[in-house]
């Protein structure tokens, strides 16, 4: 049976290192991007990878994250892992500068999407009664040149916490979850490695939160 990989969140240098390493494993692998309209990118693979099954994703819509798992889950057979990318984008202007407009989309981009995805995909786990779950977090937030990222340590903040309790409501589940991070930004390809090395590794590592860095080893 082939393994369904399905990987989603914001398109960046760690989207594409995961999507080198799910290739690795499968034929073919589904991936899912947030926009980054209005917000400082990351660099990312400027190849694009032939082996992606690129899906179309409203990633502030409760009914599309419903859309997009059952296309993914249908494309791939079955999904077998899930990797939940985040890249918190940067927002550098000035606190009167704020556009509310952008508040608005970011929050509903970089907040609501992993509420609405992570739902659909232990729904689909649980009735399955198999599936991994693993929250990946590259932060990379804090000031440039003097300019401040007004969003970037909230995302992260903010997706840790909901990382933290996504693991903890997994004990006894049939399915696993994992949590992935790092702070070191530039090594993104050895991140990714490490989150599928542990990911091939399978249910044990289940309610775990794995830090990736020079500090907490590798």
């Amino acid at each position: 049976m082939t393994r369904g990989i399905f990987v989603a969140g914001n398109e960046s240098a760690l989207f594409s290192a995961v999507g080198v390493e799910a290739v690795k494993r499968v034929e073919r692998f589904a991936a899912a991007v947030i926009s980054r309209d209005g917000t400082e990118a990351e660099t990312g693979n400027p190849r694009e990878d032939t082996r992606r099954m690129a899906l179309d994703w409203n990633s502030g819509s409760p009914i599309s994250a419903r859309a997009l798992v059952l296309e993914a889950a249908g494309k791939l057979e079955h999904i077998d892992d899930a990797v939940l990318v985040c890249v918190p984008p940067a927002y550098r202007r000035s606190a009167e500068g704020l556009f509310p407009a952008d508040i608005d989309r970011l929050i509903d981009d970089n907040l609501k999407s992993w509420y609405f995805l992570v739902r659909e995909l232990l729904g689909v786990f649980r009735a399955r009664k198999a599936g991994t779950l693993a929250l990946a977090l590259l932060e990379t937030g804090g000031q440039k040149n003097g300019s401040p990222d007004l969003i970037g340590p909230a995302v992260a903040s903010a997706f840790r916490a909901f990382a933290h309790n996504v693991l903890l409501s997994a004990a006894g589940a049939p399915y696993a979850a994992m949590g992935f991070s790092c702070s070191e930004p530039g090594g993104e390809n050895a991140f990714a490695a490490y989150i599928f090395k542990i990911l091939d590794e399978g249910k044990k590592n289940s309610g775990k939160w794995h830090k990736y860095g020079k500090l907490f080893g590798r």
